[in-house]
């Protein structure tokens, strides 16, 4: 049977759904924020947080991130949503994230993927997914972060859209994740890689911060060696496609290029100064010199 329609069968009454959802207005859902998200009814609450996932591709910041959003993940870091809701959060937020549907507005995915690393964390707590779950979870997020291709991020009027911030968050939640292996933080670790240095756009939200984060939990789990760490830095710091790093300052993507890789290098230089974990101060270290190497 083809996924989208399973999807379709497994979610028959919010999958074609609108936001706001059948029964409420936005006044309700303001009411239900101020009440703190406050749902007594247990069937009331579950079919409430799914039937709120369609707003987390609306272009109001308000019903998307300040009711949508907050209210999943308040809701998740409460443990109050049970295992089929968690279940059937999982399988749509993945197929948000990894269909080939453009999503020109820029929405949907991206918070889809904020709301992933909330789900995701539930499992890091207290485990429930199954092997093959966390392992397609981990394929999925590493498909999607490196394919991102709008860098959108803070806009005045429609708030955030931040896919590279988002994405990282749900790859930072599943590198905290003990039960993952090697092989499966090296694919989230070259998705990270693969957006930390990129020519299209300047990172100016915050996105190298949040970029930074699943390498420093990656590097923690202390399950790479010394000389893949340098084979990595040799890879981060390579000029390509420029031929040589002095060529930076003769475009634009250029200068996008150096701009964003020294704000990486800075930022991982600042979060591993002086500190205790061995692999940490091996990135200081590495950091260090490769700033040296930048023009």
């Amino acid at each position: 049977m083809a996924a989208g329609f399973f999807c379709l069968l497994f979610f028959p009454a919010y999958a074609l759904a609108q936001c706001p959802p059948k029964g409420q207005t936005e006044n309700s859902l303001q009411e239900l924020k101020k009440s703190g998200f406050l749902i007594a009814v247990e069937n009331q609450r579950q079919s409430t947080a799914l039937s709120l996932l369609p707003c987390l591709g609306s272009p109001d910041p308000v019903l998307r991130d300040g009711i949508a959003f907050e209210a999943l993940s308040f809701w998740l870091r409460k443990d109050q949503l049970d295992l089929p809701t968690r279940q059937a959060l999982l399988v749509k937020l993945q197929s948000n994230i990894e269909d080939g549907k453009p999503d020109k507005p820029g929405f949907s995915k991206p918070f889809s993927a904020l709301v992933l690393s909330e789900v995701a964390r539930t499992d890091r707590i207290n485990a429930w997914m199954t092997p093959e779950q966390r392992n397609t979870l981990v394929r999925i997020t590493a498909n999607y972060l490196s394919g991102i291709r709008d860098y959108r991020g803070f806009d005045e009027k429609q708030g955030w859209r931040h896919g590279i911030a988002h994405a990282s968050d749900l790859a930072m939640q599943l590198a905290l994740n003990p039960a993952l292996e090697k092989a499966q933080l090296d694919l989230l670790l070259a998705a990270v890689t693969s957006q930390i240095a990129i020519t299209e756009h300047s990172y100016i939200d915050g996105e190298s911060e949040r970029l930074l984060r699943p390498v420093l939990y990656i590097a923690k789990r202390g399950l790479h060696g010394e000389q893949e760490w340098q084979a990595w830095m040799d890879t981060l710091v390579a000029p390509a496609p420029l031929a040589k790093w002095e060529d930076a300052f003769s475009s634009s993507a250029g200068l996008a290029k150096r701009h964003n890789l020294q704000l990486f290098l800075l930022l991982l230089q600042a979060n591993t100064l002086q500190s205790d974990n061995k692999d940490w101060a091996l990135l200081n270290r590495l950091s260090l010199s490769a700033l040296k190497e930048l023009p």
